[in-house]
């Protein structure tokens, strides 16, 4: 008796799942740029040691790592991995990323005082977060867009 090996087509998924995919990966690319210009900080300033830092990176690689293996499980269509990642990250994570600028307003920060303050740094940095903020929420609506959720399902 012969066993034979049946294959199924592979089937592409939609673009809103591919674009979801590509902005999961800009996220991850923004977060260690992010990570980079903040450890470049501390260490010119002295304000982390070296633990701090090397603890700092460790959570932060493993949460990038993650985020790329859960991301590419989504694309191949794996539905728990929707949802870990809008949660995880769309949720947990853009809230970390929020809630120490909306801190500084809400103790009564002047935004127009902050960014008369703000130097080169503070600008490449804030326009880093800006697009990794961006990559993050318009990846999670893409990934629950009608085609996505056909995609998913059929997965």
């Amino acid at each position: 008796m012969h066993s034979a090996v049946v294959t199924h087509p592979a089937v592409t998924p939609p673009a809103e799942i591919r674009t979801a995919y590509t902005l999961w990966l800009t996220a991850v690319a923004a977060g260690a740029f992010e990570t980079v210009l903040a450890i470049g900080r501390m260490a010119a300033d002295g304000t982390a040691s070296a633990g701090e830092i090397g603890v700092g990176l460790a959570v932060r690689l493993t949460v990038f790592t993650a985020a790329v293996l859960i991301a590419r499980r989504m694309r191949d269509g794996a539905r728990w991995a929707r949802i870990t990642l809008a949660l995880g990250l769309g949720v947990l994570g853009t809230a970390s990323m929020v809630l120490q600028p909306l801190g500084f307003l809400a103790d009564g920060g002047s935004l127009s005082e902050a960014l008369s303050r703000a130097g080169a740094l503070d600008w490449v940095f804030g326009a880093s977060r800006a697009v990794h903020v961006a990559a993050v929420l318009t990846a999670v609506v893409l990934m629950f867009r009608p085609a996505a959720n056909t995609y998913l399902r059929r997965a």
